[in-house]
């Protein structure tokens, strides 16, 4: 028997779910209908009054169908269905009466106004409005908020739709944003003034409807229709985002989120949106060899010559880093072990077991997160780590999951159950009854922190011991975007980093920025270092190759769920640096030993054949079960792998605005005292 009930949308007859809105309705009936307030993700306000419909038999005024359900309709004469129109001249001359109403305390700042050319209230202004007003009173003013270095506030433009609110109080979790005072003197503010303490805000900037809330870095710096778009995806953390780059000629301008509710919903941490600065600054942008203690600027073929010298008949061990595509670890892969070498892409010391997946990624997907009823962090901040999918779990807490963490007690923006900090309570839960929680959707989630000590493995199995008991999925939440892709194309060597690197006369660094590798005039190796910049890994380089970031190359990329994705290129790398997988390629065949492939597409036919799941883009694998041993557990308490959100990588140590929002919360974090 089917749920759906039959009305009227305009005399045309459609079936829908009874429980949606009006709004909703019409939408999937292809019909649009003007809001402000409204937004799928947050919770109704209804105070807007653009979205008006007219409904047939009833009240003789029109509806605001964002707040009323299809269920709530009364059928027509004789059981006919119920009918609603959304543009009769009754719904025309209230639309017209709202936006009239509503412009008019709104400045005429369209011309000066950032938000010119992608501004809701501009575009609908211009298609349900008039072009007169009889309103002839001063427009009122309120003075802007100061809401920290990314966020620009105009506040008389301000609607008062209250997404902004309602955005950082259900979906950010940190109730810092209210309305207050009625009629003229209503206001959005923050309490007591202070600036948002989370790494979400940059979302507002997209919910606002108008130019009250826009983008301060990148304040009049381009209009959109200067911009270039391209669809790519985010490596700041390992969630995999989907995001659109907005460039102007050779530089990025802006990153903007895009729709994708397997993954990120809609939304994208600050990192991710304000991290594009960090692009342009400290970039490597020729090869380097170092002389005499001191790094000089060289030619190409003198630098891959040099490289070549120093890695012919000598032992050669890989790092692969954070932000390396998985083309370019596979590359290297096959460089280096033809040369007799290893390579290790777990440059952080996590003990992620080889060719498991299970282990490595997990058997649980994003949206798993969605259903949960319960879900256990082991050794894992995800406010830090993934802080979209904290705001997940966060409304999977809101639906009703319990949530438990084990390790380090931090703040989540939700409620939980605290087990313990140490191993001891790790595996004191294989010893409760689980058993009644089976049919009870749940998930593990455990960190990059907790497997990085010497009983990782370890802690790993008895995680998925405990999935096992307690009839729950398991999801491996890792920090780098680079991991899982290097882990699926073999990037791994027997004994983790300490054996890859032992013994190892050259090191060839790709983008391994967080390694400390012993100085040479401490008996250190020879370190190659092939990167986009100059950060921790090229300060230590003996020779450096200068590559392309991940908005300049094309490249696939594994998330932390094991999901293949597409990062595209966006803008071209600066001065003479070039792909990443171009660099390898060119070093074979100085070494004489020239790798099969002239182009990317002949290198991800190499790939694919060697990992066939890689070419399954954007679709999560099925990971068979693999469950490791509950070896023996150290004493030690769990530590978080993440101890600064913002400054993670060498893209955002190059960004002023990253730092800038590191050291606001250090101060958060260590206030003033007063003197006693």
């Amino acid at each position: 028997m089917s749920n759906l009930r039959t009305i009227k949308i305009d005399d045309r007859l459609v079936d829908v779910d009874p429980n949606l809105t009006l709004l909703q309705a019409c939408e999937q009936a292809g019909i649009e209908i003007p809001r402000f307030c409204y937004h799928e993700r947050l919770s109704i306000a209804g105070n807007c009054r653009m979205c008006l419909v007219e409904v047939v038999g009833g009240p003789p005024k029109p509806a605001a169908s964002c707040a009323m359900q299809v269920k709530d309709l009364r059928p027509g004469p004789e059981g006919a269905p119920s009918e609603i129109r959304t543009n009769s001249p009754m719904v025309r001359k209230a639309r017209e009466g709202v936006m009239e109403f509503l412009l008019i305390n709104h400045p005429l700042d369209c011309p000066i106004c950032d938000q010119g050319g992608e501004c809701d209230l501009q575009d609908q202004a211009m298609a349900y409005g008039v072009d007169f007003s009889r309103f002839r009173e001063p427009k009122r003013a309120l003075e802007d908020l100061d809401l920290g270095p990314l966020v620009e506030t105009h506040m008389t433009r301000c609607i008062h739709c209250t997404r902004c609110v309602r955005f950082i109080d259900e979906v950010a979790g940190v109730p810092q944003m209210g309305q207050t005072g009625r009629g003229e003197d209503e206001e959005i503010t923050t309490y007591l003034g202070a600036s948002l303490d989370t790494n979400l805000q940059g979302n507002i900037i997209d919910l606002c409807p108008v130019g009250a809330l826009v983008n301060k870095p990148y304040s009049f710096t381009a209009r959109p229709w200067e911009l270039r778009k391209t669809e790519s995806i985010d490596v700041m953390d390992a969630l995999g985002s989907a995001i659109r780059i907005d460039t102007k000629g050779r530089e990025v301008m802006r990153i903007l989120p895009r729709n994708n509710d397997d993954v990120n919903e809609e939304w994208i941490s600050d990192k991710t949106r304000f991290v594009w600065d960090g692009l342009r600054r400290q970039r490597l942008d020729k090869p380097y060899i170092r002389e005499n203690g001191r790094l000089r600027p060289a030619g190409w073929d003198e630098a891959l010559n040099a490289a070549a010298a120093a890695m012919k008949g000598r032992r050669v061990a890989g790092l692969v880093g954070d932000l390396a595509p998985a083309e370019a670890a596979f590359a290297l892969k096959q460089l280096v072990e033809g040369l007799g070498g290893a390579v290790e892409c777990r440059t952080d010391g996590a003990r992620l077991p080889a060719g498991n997946r299970s282990g490595f990624v997990g058997t649980a997907t994003i949206a798993d997160i969605d259903d949960a009823k319960r879900i256990l962090l082991i050794g894992t901040n995800p406010r830090d780590e993934a802080p979209v999918l904290n705001a997940r779990i966060r409304k999977a807490w809101i639906n009703g999951a319990q949530i438990a963490l084990l390790g380090q007690a931090v703040d989540l923006t939700y409620d939980y159950h605290h087990l313990g900090t140490d191993r001891e309570a790790l595996s004191g839960l294989l010893d409760e009854d689980l058993a009644n929680t089976e049919g009870t959707p749940g998930i593990v989630i455990i960190g990059q922190g907790a497997l990085r000590e010497a009983d990782g493995a370890a802690v790993l199995g008895h995680a998925m011991r405990v999935c096992e008991l307690g009839d729950c999925k398991l999801l491996v939440l890792h920090s780098a975007a680079a991991r899982v892709g290097a882990m699926d194309v073999g990037a791994v060597t027997e004994g983790g980093l300490t054996a890859a690197i032992e013994g190892a006369e050259v090191i060839y660094s790709l983008g391994a920025d967080e390694v400390e590798i012993a100085p040479r005039d401490q008996g250190g190796p020879f370190v190659i270092y092939q990167g986009s910049h100059g950060d921790r890994g090229a300060h230590r380089a003996d020779l450096i190759l200068p590559a392309a970031c991940y908005t300049e190359e094309n490249g696939i990329f594994v998330n932390t769920e094991g999901r293949p994705q597409l990062a595209m290129r966006a803008n071209f790398a600066p001065g003479e640096a070039k792909e990443n997988w171009a660099i390898l390629r060119a070093l074979s065949a100085e070494l004489g030993r020239t790798q099969p492939w002239d182009s990317l597409p002949e290198l991800r036919r190499a790939v694919f054949e060697a990992v066939p799941h890689l070419a399954e883009i954007d679709l999560v694998p099925e990971n068979d079960w693999q469950p490791l041993e509950t070896g023996p557990l150290g004493r030690a308490s769990f530590r978080n792998a993440i101890a600064d959100f913002y400054l993670t990588n060498p893209i955002a140590r190059s960004s002023p605005i990253m730092a800038e929002l590191s050291a606001m919360a250090a101060a958060r974090r260590n206030p003033a005292l007063a003197a006693e």
